[in-house]
């Protein structure tokens, strides 16, 4: 089994930026983690602040891996573009955010892409993709 996990505008900080928000851990330590946890699926990830990279990467895993896992930070709340993306693929795709968006400002309260996702998952922490691993592979 395959897996992307893509991440968006200002998530290569995790671990340097707003600790109290978004935790101390960097994702290239996580992500070792959840490969140990997981050896027996291939998880691929990429990171981009660019919002057309975002999308070019989910057009091109987006018909042939078995799940993608999507925290596109700001573009959530602000790409339409990203919501067409998500729409027009065949993938599974499970959204995911670090902090609970609902806890904080009102303009982070909307997120244009989920409803084009087969699950939201908001303020776990960076337990929100290992929780959107399982559910995929519940699938």
């Amino acid at each position: 089994m395959k897996i992307q996990i893509i991440n968006g505008p200002n998530l290569n900080l995790l671990g340097i930026r707003e600790p109290g928000i978004y935790g101390s851990l960097g994702f290239d330590e996580y992500i070792e983690q959840l490969r140990a946890m997981y050896s027996i699926l291939e998880i691929d990830y990429f990171q981009s602040n660019v919002e057309g990279e975002l999308i070019n990467k989910l057009h091109e895993v987006g018909f042939e891996y078995d799940g993608i896992v999507i925290n596109a930070g700001g573009y959530t709340h602000t790409s339409v573009a990203l919501a067409d993306a998500i729409a027009a693929i065949n993938t599974p795709v499970i959204e995911v955010h670090v902090s609970n968006i609902y806890a904080r400002e009102e303009y982070r309260h909307v997120s244009l892409t989920g409803k084009n996702c087969k699950g939201v998952l908001t303020g776990f922490g960076l337990d929100g993709y290992r929780l959107a691993i399982e559910s995929l592979l519940k699938s």
